[in-house]
């Protein structure tokens, strides 16, 4: 889980300077949810997958259903046995043709054959739970589908409050421009008439100058956070900018914390599924070894003339096959197919644990993110009440200007991490909510 420094917001990035001359677009958080359903790619992406899982279970279905072929064959023969079959076929044998020359030695031959032929599993056990796997493995990939939708909600929640931050930043650097260009206006009054040195002017003149710098770099945030905001929902971010309508949270909603892994989350439906496709692979490979009975039935017509139907006839039967060696391919399978199923197996386990380990760690960090706002809500608080104080002291030439500067400087960057602490606490329980779903 990444964090936003504030202190990138105070301009340790190396960014070229941007500012606010794009196109300004308002969005707000119910509205990029239904974009992002619409146009992101990595959702598109994870439905193929559920869509070729899906063709992997429409192929099971030859299980079940014929397999009919139809084809016209044209020969051309002199050899014997073909010719006096040919003729055969086509019904036009007559006395003569048992004459011995004959046989022996046929004239050329012509023969014209359109089949079709069914080919009808019966029973075929490997195939049936093979199927039972393709659906398994289906179904894993439409939980995943969906996982990946609740992660892109949570990605789509952190930018939007990524952009929220970088826009409060800004405000928050503004108003500190504002104060410094009063202080400026008040010890350059004073250094005019005398009161001041030469030294306290330009300390002033430098801490306003790193200000306006930050503001800049500020403002170059906001343009990142539009960037990521639109390569999320797939949209052309050139010469735009994106405006939240909602403002950052400044206050937390305390909420009691999850410590139970729930099975009930996509992800480890998926991963459940998963591990069912590899059981149901290795039952196959099982049933390899049993005799598979299927029905087969053709109808063919015969003539000398091309797609001609003067004979016709037809054949119908049922095999019952046993595949008893086949130099170890067989069970060489079945062990693949063991091991791929522990394999997965472990994982499955092992994705838990993980999954719980993070959890308990998650339910830490928003504890932590608490105390965090706590404690910066009373810094903030502290430092704008020693500003207050320093600032009347100064107007009355108590305060040195250095001490001014360092209070007012102590006030930003209270009130940026204060910011940055309500952000943290906030998307460690949207994180919390995406782990317990």
């Amino acid at each position: 889980m990444k964090k936003l420094n504030f202190i990138l917001l105070l301009g340790t990035l190396s960014l070229p300077i941007l500012g606010f001359g794009q196109d300004t677009l308002s969005i707000s958080k119910k509205e990029i949810w239904q974009k992002a359903s619409e146009k992101n790619r990595q959702i598109k992406m994870a439905q193929q997958d559920y869509k070729s899982a899906q063709a992997d279970y429409r192929q099971s279905n030859s299980l079940f259903l014929p397999n009919i072929t139809a084809s016209h064959t044209a020969i051309s023969t002199t050899n014997p046995l073909m010719a006096f079959g040919s003729k055969l076929n086509q019904e036009i044998l007559t006395a003569s043709d048992f004459n011995l020359a004959l046989l022996n030695n046929p004239v050329k031959t012509q023969n014209f054959a359109t089949k079709i032929e069914v080919l009808q599993p019966l029973i075929n056990m490997d195939g049936f739970y093979g199927r039972q796997a393709a659906k398994a493995k289906m179904d894993a990939f439409a939980l995943q589908t969906e996982r990946s939708k609740e992660y892109l909600e949570l990605e789509l929640n952190k930018a939007f409050m990524e952009l929220q931050l970088a826009y409060k930043a800004v405000s928050v650097l503004e108003k500190a421009s504002a104060t410094a260009d009063a202080n400026m206006k008040l010890i350059k009054n004073y250094y005019e008439q005398g009161i001041l040195q030469k030294t306290d002017l330009l300390s002033v003149q430098l801490r306003v100058n790193e200000i306006k710098n930050q503001w800049q770099y500020a403002k170059s945030n906001v343009q990142n956070a539009s960037d990521y905001l639109g390569f999320l929902l797939n949209e052309e971010m050139s010469n735009k900018i994106y405006k939240p309508v909602e403002s950052l949270e400044n206050t937390i909603l305390i909420e009691n914390a999850t410590t139970q892994l729930s099975n009930n989350r996509k992800d480890i439906q998926a991963m459940d599924k998963s591990s069912e496709a590899y059981r149901k692979m290795l039952q196959s490979t099982k049933m390899n070894f049993l005799p598979r009975l299927n029905a087969f039935g053709s109808y063919e017509l015969y003539d000398q003339t091309l797609f001609g139907t003067n004979a016709k006839g037809y054949l119908v039967g049922a095999q019952l096959s046993w595949n008893v060696f086949d130099g170890y391919k067989s069970i060489g399978k079945m062990e693949k197919s063991k091991a791929d199923f522990q394999k997965a197996t472990l994982e499955n386990q092992e994705y838990k644990a993980k999954s719980q380990l993070e959890l308990n760690k998650t339910n830490r960090q928003l504890k932590d993110a608490e105390n965090k706002v706590n404690l910066s809500k009373l810094a903030l608080e502290q430092s704008q009440e020693a500003y207050r104080i320093r600032s009347n002291r100064f107007t009355q030439g108590l305060e040195k200007t250095t001490d001014l500067l360092q209070s007012e400087t102590q006030m930003s960057q209270k009130e940026l991490e204060f910011l940055q602490a309500v952000f943290e606490y906030n998307f460690t329980k949207e994180y919390l909510q995406f782990l317990t779903k």
